[in-house]
């Protein structure tokens, strides 16, 4: 290995490496390193890019494993399973969460720490963007949640919006309805013209599942398909109450906002295929969000579970 390449992979090797682990757990996962690579490269290369000596490596080697390394091993497994099972969205709360709600009890800087170690991170919420057409001179109405986003049972409170997702073969618009109490999806609709039968289709579903006592509130902001007569005439003959968002305040809507904003980290927004889409936003919002993903608002029960508990 000439010098500017040994350089180069020194470099790269250091850098797998942070330098906030404790002595001895970094000098552990080094060897571990060496140990397994000592087969592509020489033992002696190995460890002078990671600057561990190779007595010490061969003393390693033939030194019994400790009780706590060998815990950290099987803890790392459970880690990486529960990393798995929140399918790569999941950062150290809600990992912590689910190892706790298996019966393993750990800190929280633990699971950090053998995160760090795996290199396992959580997806980064993405801003969200405003998709609304408020350019109508249909009537709006009023604002009944002054951004205040509690509820205290299941359908007293709805949330709604449309947002795009890109395919090859053109635009497509979903439309949700969230229920304020456990956040749960509890209507959706995908079309390719973000248009009020689109909308109405996410309401129809929601009324079908929940079949809601008149008075429920139902917020959305002033977008053309919601202020339209055909979808004011499906709230008023549903009893549902209508409430909208003030012009260009986003956060008057923030619960459905950052739903998508999460939707779009987890899942994306370009799909192969109108077909790909409809089956993968099936899966994530039926399978996944409704009645697996751990929120933070729900003491990190998932929305099907938060109801459960409420109602036992």
């Amino acid at each position: 290995m000439n010098r500017e390449v040994h350089v180069r992979f020194c470099e790269s090797a250091r850098g797998r490496f942070p330098r906030a682990t404790r002595l001895r757990e970094r000098e552990h996962v080094k060897f571990t390193w060496v140990h397994a690579e000592k087969a592509n490269w020489p033992v002696a290369v190995l460890c002078d890019a990671l600057w561990v000596s190779r007595s010490g490596y061969y003393s390693w080697i033939s030194r019994p494993e400790s009780a706590r390394v060998k815990e950290d091993r099987r803890l790392g497994v459970l880690v990486q399973a529960a990393h798995k099972k929140g399918r790569g969205n999941y950062g150290s709360p809600r990992i912590h969460e689910e190892l706790a709600a298996n019966g393993t009890h750990i800190g929280r800087n633990r699971v950090i720490r053998i995160m760090r170690d795996h290199g396992l991170k959580g997806r980064v919420k993405k801003r969200f963007v405003r998709t609304t057409d408020s350019d109508h001179d249909q009537p709006v109405a009023d604002n009944l949640l002054g951004q205040n986003f509690e509820a205290t049972a299941p359908n007293l409170v709805w949330v709604g919006d449309v947002t795009y997702l890109r395919t090859p073969q053109g635009w497509l618009y979903l439309a949700v309805l969230i229920d304020l109490f456990s956040r749960a999806v509890v209507g959706w609709a995908l079309s390719t013209t973000n248009d009020r039968w689109l909308a109405l289709q996410a309401l129809d579903m929601a009324v079908m599942r929940r079949a809601p006592e008149p008075g429920l509130i139902h917020h959305t902001d002033r977008g053309s398909p919601y202020a339209s007569h055909d979808y004011q005439q499906a709230l008023e003959d549903r009893g549902l109450i209508c409430s909208m968002s003030r012009k260009g305040d986003c956060y008057d809507n923030a619960v459905a906002e950052s739903w998508f904003a999460s939707f779009k980290t987890e899942l994306g927004e370009r799909f192969e295929s109108h077909a790909n889409a409809q089956r993968l936003i099936f899966e994530h919002i039926e399978v996944y969000y409704n009645q697996l993903r751990r929120h933070s608002k729900l003491d990190y029960l998932s929305p099907r579970d938060f109801e459960r508990r409420a109602a036992a």
